[in-house]
């Protein structure tokens, strides 16, 4: 079930929304549990009992881990969450990877081997990745483990952020399982952090990423360099304003019932340098690679060389957890290449340009990532790389060009100020300069019009995944 659904919007959510203010506080977690796998379900019936498996690992785990440390038994400690960990990892690798290592294992070997006949359950990037974490985190004594097997399961059922994150940490809402109170203004910052993050996906998202199939599908005789950019600037839009819409409807959704997620994107168009740009940039999984791989493997503490093979382990695994193709793995490599470049020494050319310099630089090589990323055919790869730096045999423009740049000009220029400061700091001023009614006026309004719009383009559209569904 998507989010950006009538069936959702109309049917699913109210009917949740209800179902869960009139249940008894000590049922609330019961209720969400129910709720979520009823969600997850709905797309995936089939895939519950993998889900299962896992918490039921994790649960197991995270007691025996517990129970260990408390009689200061470590290595037993250790030994149950190496457990969580094989196991977990197992069934993610099993589903996630096991054909692209067979496929390519007989491709080397040259011999014809059969595929297995597996798909890949939604969310379980996601969930696998939480649950490693809790594993780890109760090892490490960060959090206590979860006696109650109905909580443990909300935490990482909870359909808000069950399909495609952000990755809530156990420890991030260890109390508010327990202990959250559902208020009128946390509920109303929700329901408003719900249609924002609606109205990218819809109305931003889901319009660039139709202009990026249109400019992609030009026959290469009527094709020319500047639509090949221009589709690069539209996929880069749709993705950020698809990823992050559904983050911002995860966690306006996890406010209506009183959880408070952390950030996952913090304009991260806005960055000067790639470092910044991963900062700002699905910080869920960015920081989880940092906490439980990068500063285990011992970070920046064992001199720049190790350091450089750390970095490089960490992009090798975030280009691998995206998807089992070379697309993804050559894009972790690219970032890898580009961050150490900056830690030995580009950093500090950097900071003595002119801001608008270093703006131009992180969007050039940002948008070159997000080419490697969206073509997962390594000879379509290399044909669109062709074309966009002159070498295909295409006109840099014609007329069929200059006509779709001025059909498009205008939602590209939403997008490119949506992806800025600007809002973010028109509505502080207002909250600043105390005009309250004037703010509440204007969401209101802004409800309104997104949730009209909305409604009638999903009313008119048949399918609009999002596009991490598929990690």
């Amino acid at each position: 079930m998507l989010f950006s659904s009538i069936t959702f919007l109309y049917m699913f959510l109210p009917a949740v929304l209800l179902l869960y203010f009139i249940t008894p506080r000590k049922l609330k977690n019961t209720v969400l549990l129910l709720v979520s796998l009823v969600f997850y379900g709905w797309g995936e019936p089939k895939y519950i009992f993998v889900m299962a498996a896992s918490i039921i690992v994790g649960y197991v785990s995270g007691l025996l881990t517990g129970y260990y440390r408390e009689k200061g038994k470590l290595k037993a400690a250790k030994l149950a969450v190496i457990l969580s960990v094989t196991v977990n990892l197992g069934i993610l690798i099993f589903f996630k990877y096991s054909n692209f290592f067979i496929s390519n294992i007989s491709r080397i070997g040259g011999f014809t081997a059969k595929l297995l006949d597996v798909t890949l359950p939604l969310g379980i990037s996601f969930y696998t990745f939480q649950i490693l974490s809790y594993s780890v985190d109760v090892y490490r004594g960060e959090v206590r483990s979860q006696k109650n097997i109905i909580d443990l399961a909300a935490y990482i059922t909870l359909f808000p952020q069950l399909i495609a994150g952000p990755i809530v940490r156990y420890s991030t809402i260890e109390k508010q399982l327990k202990d959250r109170k559902e208020t009128a203004d946390l509920f109303a910052s929700g329901v408003m952090r719900f249609v924002v993050g609606l109205g990218k996906k819809v109305l931003i998202a889901n319009t660039v990423g139709e202009i990026y199939e249109v400019l992609m599908a030009v026959p290469d005789g009527r094709a020319t360099v500047f639509m090949y950019w221009l589709a690069s600037f539209a996929y880069s839009f749709q993705i950020y304003y698809d990823f992050s819409g559904y983050s911002d409807m995860a966690i306006g959704l996890g406010r209506m019932f009183g959880f408070r997620f952390l950030e996952n994107f913090e304009h991260p168009y806005i960055s000067t340098s790639i470092t910044e740009f991963w900062r700002r940039w699905h910080i869920s999984l960015s920081s989880w690679f940092r906490d439980y791989v990068y500063i285990p493997l011992g970070g920046n503490r064992k001199g720049k060389g190790r350091m450089f093979l750390n970095i490089f382990i960490v992009w090798l695994l975030t280009g691998f957890w995206h998807g089992a193709e070379w697309n993804f793995i050559i894009w972790g490599l690219y970032y890898f290449v580009i961050l150490m470049i900056e830690k030995s020494f580009l950093l500090k050319v950097l900071e003595k340009l002119p801001k608008l310099v270093r703006h131009i630089y992180s969007l050039f090589l940002i948008n070159m990532g997000w080419v490697i990323f969206a073509n997962d055919s390594l000879s379509k790869l290399g044909n669109v790389l062709k074309c966009m730096f002159g070498f295909g045999g295409l006109e840099f423009w014609n007329k069929a060009t200059a006509f779709y740049l001025m059909s498009y000009i205008s939602i590209f220029i939403v997008a490119a100020v949506g992806s800025t400061l600007l809002v973010k700091n028109l509505r502080d001023k207002l909250i600043y300069w105390n005009y309250q009614k004037l703010y509440t006026a204007c969401a209101v309004i802004f409800i309104l019009i997104v949730m009209t719009l909305a409604t009638a383009g999903l009313a008119s559209d048949s399918f609009n995944p999002f596009l991490y569904f598929r990690f």
